[in-house]
């Protein structure tokens, strides 16, 4: 979809979106109905491909049933291509050095996310004290989230992101000196958590449509899924640094380990190339940008309900902060050793997910939705598990599925969304998934104190079961899709997929 120019104003702005994504929607729709009268046996994916542009028009019946086979033929070589290209996005230099920053930064950032933690329980000895520190980082998110779409879209990126990094940077390195000092007091950890949560309002947002800008459009799936197995992976690396630096020097050290962590980032944005970044048009300032931004988000269901089913895995899925010391302490009476072991367990799975995710070359709404339901009903079973290290296998398979859940989400608002709203629908998407958090946890937190850890994880579970069952419902009506399952074994048949009714029709 190209573009706005600056000289168009707001009003045609939304209305040629609206226009050009209604359009796609239907001819989306149609060709896909057509090429399942034609061929009968292919079953079709829900409900809009991501490059609406490329498609061309019908013919007659046999040249299209021919020209839909040699695309086929000519898709599934491209597919193999790209999928064995796991790697591919780091063929770009300046989405390497953001690569390597945040290897740094991310590692870095569990450093003192633990050390926080362990700060905040020492100075109070109070559980609910830190799960006030994860709520105040987190509340600038969903009261401000929006806004810092508004100007992720509005400056240019690069610089907006060397200005939040410094900023984060500063607030970490005030934090290890109140603690160095030794005058921190809980309410300063409050304080800085709550500035944090301010910067990261904008940098979110800027971070993540960032990518698109350094590896273009071709590469966002796998940069995608790349930045979450560099996060995975300094999820492995960070707390073990953190556990060493608090035993052998105290927490302040650990803060001062973060602050120097984002230099690498702001070097490594330094060193970008400017000519060779896929720039964004910027958004002139202008009145009711924010409810343009919604206004487009509304008017287009293969963009709210992926939204609204993260909205759910993230409010009541990804509550396992809570829930695995609750079972570690209170289900399997295992002491903070095998209590780390299950965050590392889940950790392995993200990481696999996103090294899976890395290989597929394109995102589908189908692969959202399934994933997502997989993901509930492994956290439900896992909630029954009879003993220790079943519950640990099980979270393997949940962090792979959660995973997959992120990054398919993630990659399908980014690629179908008009680059000039990129900005504000993914501010929207991080307000829904992370803002979601100071709600779901106070909630998750007293079924699980009310009813116990297994009562929790099964309700979570089969919450995310359900909002994935019921908006790939929601999702197949509006495609006027149908859900197919088929039992049989081969290349040529797929487990689920989502057909016509039209096609049933004729069957029957």
């Amino acid at each position: 979809m190209p573009a706005p120019t600056g000289a168009t104003t707001a009003n045609t702005r939304i209305t040629d979106t609206a226009t050009s994504a209604a359009t796609a929607n239907a001819v989306s729709l149609a060709t896909e109905a057509d090429a399942a009268e034609e061929t009968p046996a292919q079953p079709l994916v829900v409900p809009v491909d991501d490059d609406p542009d490329e498609r061309t028009g019908s013919g007659d019946r046999t040249g299209s049933a021919e020209r839909a086979g040699s695309r086929d033929r000519t898709g599934s070589a491209a597919a193999e291509k790209s999928r064995g290209a796991m790697f591919s996005a780091l063929r770009n230099r300046n989405y390497r050095y953001f690569f390597i920053g945040q290897v740094v930064s991310n590692s870095g950032t569990w450093v003192q996310r633990i050390a926080q933690d362990w700060l905040v329980l020492s100075i109070t000895g109070s559980a609910f004290a830190v799960g006030v520190t994860t709520a105040m980082q987190f509340l600038p998110m969903l009261l401000f989230g929006l806004f810092g779409g508004v100007l992720a879209d509005r400056f240019p990126k690069r610089q907006l992101l060397i200005a939040t990094q410094a900023a984060m940077g500063l607030l970490a390195a005030g934090l290890a000196v109140l603690t160095l000092s030794g005058v921190i007091q809980v309410w300063h950890i409050y304080l800085f958590a709550f500035l944090l949560g301010m910067v990261t309002v904008v940098d979110n947002p800027t971070r993540q449509t960032f990518v698109v800008e350094m590896v273009g459009k071709k590469d966002l799936g796998n940069a995608v899924s790349l930045n979450a197995a560099n996060f995975q992976t300094a999820r492995l690396i960070g707390p073990a640094v953190a556990g060493a630096l608090m035993a052998a020097v105290g927490a302040g050290y650990a803060f001062a380990v973060n602050a120097f962590s984002f230099g690498a980032v702001i070097l490594g944005l330094l060193a970008m190339r400017g000519s060779e970044l896929h720039r964004t048009p910027r958004l002139p300032r202008e009145k009711g940008q924010l409810r343009e931004g919604l206004r487009y988000v509304a008017g287009r269901p293969d963009l709210i309900w992926p939204i609204v089913l993260v909205g759910f895995i993230g409010t009541f899925g990804f509550n396992f902060a809570t829930i695995l010391s609750a079972f570690a302490y209170s289900v399997f009476h295992v002491g903070p050793g095998l209590y780390g072991l299950l965050n590392t367990a889940m950790a392995v799975g993200s990481l696999a997910g996103a090294l899976v995710a890395a290989r597929r070359s394109r995102p589908r709404l189908r692969l959202l939705v399934v994933a997502a339901l997989v993901f509930g009903l492994l956290e439900s079973t896992a909630a029954l598990s009879p003993g220790y290290w079943t519950f640990a296998a099980l979270l393997t398979l949940v962090g792979l599925f959660g995973l997959t859940v992120n990054t398919a989400a993630n990659s399908l608002i980014q690629l179908r969304t008009d680059p000039a709203m990129r900005g504000r629908v993914m501010s929207l998407y991080m307000m829904v998934f992370a803002g979601g958090t100071p709600l779901g946890a106070p909630l998750v937190g007293w079924i699980t104190e009310q009813y116990g850890p297994r009562v929790g994880l099964l309700s979570c579970g089969l919450v995310s079961a359900a909002a994935a069952a019921g908006i790939g419902m929601v999702l197949a009506r509006i495609g006027n899709l149908r859900v197919q399952f088929d039992l049989h074994r081969g290349p040529e048949h797929q487990l689920l997929a989502f057909v016509p009714r039209q096609e049933h029709a004729v069957a029957g």
